[in-house]
């Protein structure tokens, strides 16, 4: 690690849902500019620490810290801020049926941002060029689109407003090999143009491999391993070695 600032921190994070803890005094750190990738089975809880950090959902014990600042309460004024500088890929990219493709880009910038619908379809342009994705696309609905366009709109929306950070949620879930292989090239693009920090989470190694400076193990709550991307397989860590041979 190079001793940088974080960007974003989870301090002996605890969630429980009824008498399920899913988070037990979870740590976990993410530099600033840096790329994290957090990998582990189903239901161990990386879908969660997702929504801890964009204060969709509260912690029981812990708390989460952004730039130094721990945010200490969630919804109203402190979501906005937070959210305000957040980007997000949804799992399943999340568009709005009814709206043209670059509306759905635009979406916070015109409902949240109050940027003017000319203004806004201008930058959703712009994002949807740095997505590889041609001006025509612009004006026809998602519903015309395969699933890997689907999800590159997806990513444009998500960095539409230039954020500080940047959330994807299994980016590549549901696509073939070669598309995702596109899906993650152009996530480390957009990152590193952006400069901006990235945190991911995931089932596909290859994503992983690809997109993370950084990989995180979850497992029964907590953080059990964190290294870079060719330790994978060198860690005599169990439940890394478990999830690499699959």
């Amino acid at each position: 690690m190079s001793g940088a600032r974080p960007k974003l921190e989870w301090r002996n994070v605890t969630k429980r849902f009824g008498d399920v803890t899913v988070l037990d005094r979870l740590n976990l750190s993410v530099e600033t500019g840096r790329s994290m990738v957090i990998i582990g089975g189903s239901g161990q809880g990386k879908s969660v620490m997702l929504k801890l950090a964009l204060g969709l959902v509260a912690p029981d014990g812990g708390r989460v810290v952004l730039d130094g600042r721990g945010l200490p309460g969630f919804g109203g004024r402190l979501q906005r801020r937070l959210l305000a500088r957040s980007g997000v890929l949804f799992q399943s990219a999340a568009l709005f049926d009814s709206l043209t493709v670059w509306e759905n880009v635009a979406f916070r910038l015109i409902n949240a941002d109050g940027v003017s619908r000319k203004a806004a379809r201008i930058r959703a342009l712009d994002a949807l060029a740095r997505v590889r994705l041609e001006e025509a696309v612009a004006d026809v609905f998602p519903s015309e689109l395969s699933g890997g366009m689907q999800k590159r709109v997806g990513l444009a929306r998500a960095i539409a407003a230039d954020p500080e950070v940047l959330f994807f949620d299994e980016p590549t879930t549901g696509l073939d090999p070669v598309t995702a292989a596109v899906i993650n090239d152009l996530i480390v693009d957009q990152v590193r143009r952006l400069g901006c920090t990235a945190v991911s989470i995931t089932h596909d190694l290859a994503s992983a491999r690809r997109i993370g400076d950084q990989i995180a193990m979850l497992h029964d709550g907590q953080i059990v391993w964190q290294g870079a991307p060719g330790e994978l397989d060198q860690t005599s860590n169990p439940h890394v070695r478990a999830f690499v041979a699959g």
